[in-house]
């Protein structure tokens, strides 16, 4: 296992960014442990940044740490991916009725269907979770509500390690969702673009629910 180092302003930014990234490209798997001594082994930093990035991680809701033994992927309830849902949706709602909508918004997120389009016939199925994840957060800046945005990027955190524990759920109605949803921005529809939005959430929720009851399940629900 390798962990990659990223650039920061401190020692234990750099630590936290690069654990982060490690956990979301999925190289941390449930069940797995991971210690201090490993991470700083990796960065070639001491033990002390390594343990606050650690701490930090499990107060985003990424990791839990047992005393003495290690750090674990948190393992997600169902009510906790259904509360995280939630929040996610009254975040984006507001966004789509409050975001300012700028022609280069409208291309960006033309752009990104298209980008979520080809990811999905490549089966590649990270990056098109990153670009589903991507869409969104250009909607959600797009207020210019830092706190808001702060708040989404960590509920995205946290969905996408649910994915990934869940066979990284990859949904086929996303594209047309996220073209309904740019055609209403384009359209400065905004009542549109809020419900779109509110269906395109509720659908990919129920989607993963049910893969955490029935991992067998294949495919979406219809």
């Amino acid at each position: 296992m390798h962990v990659e180092k990223v650039e920061a302003d401190s020692l234990t930014e750099q630590a936290h960014r690069s654990i982060k990234r490690y956990i979301l490209k999925g190289k941390l798997k449930h069940g797995d442990r991971v210690t201090e001594d490993f991470f700083a082994q990796e960065l070639g930093i001491s033990k002390a940044p390594v343990r606050e990035a650690l701490n930090a991680l499990q107060n985003e809701g990424l990791l839990r740490i047992q005393p003495r033994k290690g750090a674990y992927l948190h393992h997600f309830t169902e009510k906790e991916v259904a509360d995280l849902y939630d929040l996610r949706e009254a975040i984006e709602v507001f966004a789509a009725n409050t975001m300012v909508i700028t022609p280069q918004l409208i291309e960006q997120l033309s752009e990104s269907v298209e980008r979520t389009c080809m990811l999905l016939k490549q089966n590649k199925k990270t990056k098109y979770i990153d670009e589903d994840i991507a869409f969104h957060k250009l909607i959600v800046e797009a207020t210019g509500n830092r706190e808001l945005q702060r708040v989404h990027a960590n509920i995205q955190s946290k969905l996408w390690l649910c994915r990934c524990q869940t066979y990284q759920l990859t949904s086929p109605d996303t594209p047309a969702a996220h073209r309904e949803l740019s055609d209403a921005i384009a359209r400065k529809d905004r009542e549109e673009a809020a419900e779109a939005t509110r269906r395109h959430i509720r659908f990919v929720k129920l989607s993963l629910l049910e893969r955490m009851r029935d991992p067998s399940r294949k495919s979406p629900l219809p």
